[in-house]
């Protein structure tokens, strides 16, 4: 697989397209703590920049391994959304399109890598006790009625 490119993600020169996959393993979800910027210290669906060349599947397939350990076989887009946040004077600090598709496991056991500060399957209802991003909170509960929104 080709390494993700080189463009800056702080302070970027244009939107920075990324993926994520929704993974589920005997009714639990794979998600990651962040461990940087945006959303640090949330739970959310692991993902991560697209590399030139690469497909969305390809490329959910390498973060999600890098960034859990998991191993998966990427499906259809299912969500898309942007993250545009900004600093103090308004300048945009960084700007994502994201993609997240479904995907089935193969293997492995969740552990943080990459920029992930920890990574586990979650139950339903252990989403209300920990700080679980809103789009990854709203996703989860409209599309797969799981956990609360």
């Amino acid at each position: 697989m080709p390494e993700p490119t080189l463009s800056k993600s702080v302070y970027p020169d244009q939107p920075l397209a990324s993926v994520g996959a929704v993974v589920f393993k005997e009714n639990r979800v794979l998600l990651v703590q962040r461990g940087r910027p945006p959303a640090q210290g949330q739970w959310a669906i692991p993902g991560g920049r697209i590399a030139l060349g690469e497909t969305l599947q390809q490329a959910a397939e390498r973060e999600i391994m890098e960034e859990t350990g998991v191993v998966i076989t990427a499906r259809e887009p299912i969500f898309t959304f942007d993250v545009v946040e900004r600093d103090e004077q308004g300048k945009v600090r960084f700007h994502y399109i994201v993609v997240d598709l479904i995907a089935d496991y193969v293997s492995g056991d969740p552990r943080p890598g990459d920029d992930a500060a920890d990574a586990r399957w979650v139950a339903a209802e252990e989403t209300a006790l920990l700080n679980v991003n809103l789009r990854t909170r709203r996703l989860l509960s409209i599309m797969f009625q799981f956990g609360e929104e």
